[in-house]
């Protein structure tokens, strides 16, 4: 059933992912940080060829399920390394980590403080029973990835021809 729905299923969990995100940030006033504004991407990506695939029925949807595997491949790889930037495992972009290098002088350190952003990755900003948006995110990428390749396979895999 969920593979009949995947279009629709799949407009639903984009929908979620960025109403909640955008809730948090305007209603929560959560700030994001770079890597959070950079998982919002896909989602809206998606968002974007669902809608224009409910506009145009006789588009062929190949490319679109084709454009939702890389983008939920690029998603995963910005909420991969913002659960590890949150870790302290990766490094974050420059000017995303809230440590100041060591400096000898005001200038030098005044400067550091105004390019440094004001919102950090490497700070768990809100999280669900210990589970930070980043990790959520990536699992939520992770099952339309994998749910997306099982659409691929089953409807546009390579058919094998019977041997006489």
């Amino acid at each position: 059933m969920i593979i009949r729905n995947w279009i629709t299923l799949l407009f639903f969990i984009s929908l979620i992912s960025i109403s909640s995100a955008l809730t948090a940030e305007y209603f929560f006033n959560l700030q994001p940080c770079e890597l959070c504004l950079k998982q919002r991407h896909p989602y809206y990506l998606i968002l974007i060829c669902l809608i224009l695939t409910f506009l145009f029925k006789n588009l062929n949807k190949i490319w679109l399920y084709l454009v939702i595997q890389f983008a939920s491949v690029y998603g995963l790889f910005y909420s991969i390394w913002h659960v590890g930037v949150e870790n302290k495992i990766f490094k974050g972009p420059a000017g995303c980590s809230a440590m100041l290098t060591k400096s000898e002088n005001t200038a030098d350190l005044k400067s550091q403080i105004l390019s440094k952003q004001v919102i950090s990755c490497d700070e768990v900003i809100w999280s669900f029973f210990g589970i930070s948006a980043a990790s959520i995110n990536t699992f939520v990428l992770l099952v339309i990835f994998i749910l997306n390749a099982i659409y691929l396979t089953r409807y546009y895999g390579i058919k094998k021809e019977k041997s006489i």
